[in-house]
């Protein structure tokens, strides 16, 4: 049996198919401002990748902030549940998963059954995520696709005090003002990243081995501070970004 996976965040819609616990295929697709829209265009993304018809697929479940709006799923399921899932099917000895989205981030504690112990999350501001390194991003005139990079060949992490977006803006203008380099000003934005996600991980149990998952897992220079901040290695599957997909359709395939 064929199941679905469809995980609409704020930034990127995700889908992953799966057969008798083989994942096969993803595809990733940007948001837009039509949640419902996106989700249906990833899963018909998803089919042509992998080649299969629509009528071969049984379950579809739906996760993300948009998730209530995917017509074409059956069940819709909260994100800690499914990255919890995508994590323990990734690597079941995995303890701790810190997920870092588009407009919230999460940290998620796991028993040695891979059942979730305790989480929280941070979803009612933009510091440490993916948001917040977009606008970042725009006030240092970097592309975000070289923000990790830049960030490993900084000599003195500048420091970045606020842990609100728009007072962590002006930090990094001023910053810029005085000649500081860029270098030096991301790497210190990915350590307030590091140091805000890790205190919130602590809370909820903070334990090796540990997985970071989520788009922001793309970028070097956070999983480093992440690192460095934790004092533990950081697992980045290569799937990182379909995470959440795939526990979503690991979750499709108990319904059948």
């Amino acid at each position: 049996m064929i199941s679905v996976g469809i995980d609409v965040g704020s930034i990127s819609a995700k889908a992953a198919a799966m057969e008798d616990g083989r994942l096969l295929g993803s595809r990733v697709l940007l948001t837009g401002y039509n949640a419902g829209k996106a989700g249906r265009a990833v899963f018909e993304a998803l089919l042509a990748a992998v080649g299969i018809a629509a009528d071969r697929v049984g379950p579809i479940v739906a996760t993300g902030y948009g998730r209530n709006s995917v017509d074409v799923a059956h069940k819709a399921v909260t994100e800690i549940t499914c990255h919890a899932a995508g994590a323990q099917f990734q690597n079941p000895a995995v303890r701790c998963v810190i997920d870092i989205g588009g407009q919230d981030s999460k940290a998620i504690a796991l028993d040695g059954g891979g059942r979730i112990k305790d989480f929280a999350m941070n979803d009612k501001c933009a510091a440490g995520t993916g948001r917040f390194l977009e606008v970042m991003a725009r006030a240092l005139e970097v592309d975000l696709d070289a923000f990790g990079d830049l960030s490993l060949a900084a000599d003195q992490p500048a420091a970045i005090s606020s842990l609100c977006t728009v007072f962590a803006e002006s930090e990094v203008i001023s910053l810029i003002a005085k000649g500081e380099r860029r270098e030096n000003i991301i790497a210190g934005i990915h350590r307030s990243i590091g140091a805000r996600v890790v205190a919130m991980a602590k809370r909820v149990g903070l334990a090796d081995p540990l997985m970071m998952t989520g788009g922001v897992a793309m970028n070097i220079g956070v999983v480093k501070a992440l690192e460095e901040k934790a004092g533990l290695p950081v697992q980045v599957s290569p799937y990182a970004q379909v995470n959440g997909a795939i526990g979503a359709a690991l979750i499709g395939a108990g319904m059948g």
